[in-house]
């Protein structure tokens, strides 16, 4: 049978010549040049053929050394004579490329027909169907407009949109048109969605607490402006008045160091929120000592403090930020629940979710309770059951934000439990030291 050297079955010209197909460029650009310099006596003419012949030579042994190439494609012809060549690339392909994308992404036909798309997009549009028009399935005006120009003019759209049900969500859709392909003479479009909740929730944040950080701070410089207003005015020569207003304008300059340092707090505790705290901390002395320092508020509202600990527990945490989180609970239990007259801590060892083994510190006051509608708001910066009676008793609103962000650092959980005129419960609820292995 005769070997075709066309199709590289034996290294005849045509074969040698198309193996050398991915050097040609090289070795054209480094003849020309080595032409060049000689003809400028930049380089002597037998100088240059030896380089020439060494180039060759090498470009050769490439050649020869390389596997037999496979035939090639009419496509690859095409594209070795100077014309465009389509690379194949089928539908299945598509999708299987898109399918492990953790964005939802869409990919359509120049006639806006579905020829892919990923788990993601369809939890987004959920009526999207292969080889149907996709302008039917996406219920977005935003994005079909956007689809609509880029297949109209040829160039990348972008557009936003949102969707209200179940949930608030923000998306950003990005509409690009690709080159033309094998099996999409025309070119397919690419839909991407990226999904902006987090962001804008995250500014929406923002904002809050701006505003609400800004509002705290007002209300004591209002009173602090008005008195100083007063003191130099009218009530200069008044030695009553300015008695009363200066022990006014210091109660409110406490109450603003008192948000100030609760505001640097959190924001230090978030800084390091991705390291966890590891030195060993007992709990039973340390509730103890958060009792003892706070024995004079509860006196002031006669409220009596228990302590029981069912089980001594040691977790790994930071000392003084598991005394801020027990500070606050047992202050709030004597200010917000002292009708009771009773506040009882409870330390007890339970199991985790997990299964892990967990130190529990309840703390319990029988005061009025909270409605069953504050509870999961609680924890959020500036939101209070009552505002009045919050600020009456001197608190910034961050207490039980503090609590929560020192807890999410030491991998812990903060439980609530009340109901109106049965009082409050929050537990703390740790991860225990591991127990050394014996020997």
């Amino acid at each position: 049978m005769r070997r075709d050297p066309e199709r590289g079955d034996e290294p005849g010209a045509p074969a040698l010549w198309a193996r050398l197909r991915p050097a040609r460029s090289v070795i054209g650009a480094s003849l020309l040049a080595l032409a060049l310099l000689a003809a400028f006596g930049a380089l002597h003419p037998l100088l240059a053929a030896a380089a020439a012949a060494f180039v060759l030579a090498v470009a050769l042994w490439g050649a020869l050394a390389r596997p037999d190439a496979a035939p090639a494609t009419p496509a690859e012809r095409r594209d070795d004579a100077g014309g465009a060549a389509l690379r194949p690339l089928d539908d299945e392909a598509i999708r299987a490329v898109i399918a492990g994308l953790p964005d939802p992404v869409i990919v359509l036909d120049r006639e806006a027909r579905v020829i892919a798309f990923n788990p993601p997009a369809r939890a987004v549009a959920p009526a999207l169907r292969l080889g149907e028009h996709a302008l039917l399935a996406l219920r977005m005006p935003a994005v079909v407009e956007a689809v609509r120009r880029a297949l109209a003019l040829g160039e990348p759209q972008r557009a936003e949109f949102s969707e209200r049900v179940p949930v608030d969500r923000w998306y950003e859709a990005h509409v690009v048109p690709s080159a033309p392909v094998a099996g999409h003479p025309r070119g397919l479009v690419l839909l991407t969605l990226r999904d902006l909740t987090p962001l804008r929730r995250v500014e929406e944040m923002r904002a809050d607490f701006v505003a609400n950080a800004s509002h705290e701070l007002r209300t004591p410089l209002a009173a602090l402006s008005g008195f100083i207003d007063t003191l130099q005015g009218p009530a200069r020569d008044d030695t009553k008045a300015r008695e009363r207003f200066l022990a006014i304008m210091k109660e409110q300059a406490r109450r603003m160091a008192r948000l100030i340092d609760d505001l640097l707090s959190l924001s230090r505790i978030e800084l390091n929120a991705h390291i966890r705290p590891e030195q060993p901390v007992d709990l039973a002395p340390l509730l103890r000592q958060v009792v003892d320092g706070l024995q004079a508020l509860a006196q002031e509202r006669q409220v009596e403090v228990t302590v029981t600990v069912t089980e001594p527990s040691t977790v790994p945490g930071d000392r003084d930020e598991l005394i801020r989180v027990f500070e606050n609970l047992v202050e709030n239990a004597l200010k917000y629940g002292a009708s009771g007259k009773r506040v009882d801590i409870v330390l007890a060892r339970a199991e985790g979710p997990a299964g892990q083994s967990e130190a529990r510190v309840s703390v319990r006051d029988y005061g009025p309770g909270i409605a069953a509608e504050h509870l999961p708001r609680l924890t959020e910066r500036f939101y209070r059951v009552d505002v009045g009676q919050s600020r009456a008793e001197g608190g910034t609103g961050l207490g039980l934000a503090l609590v929560k962000h020192i807890l999410n650092r030491h991998r812990g959980r903060l439980l609530i439990e009340s109901a109106p005129g049965r009082g409050a419960t929050f537990t703390v609820c740790l991860p225990r030291v591991a127990a050394p292995l014996s020997d």
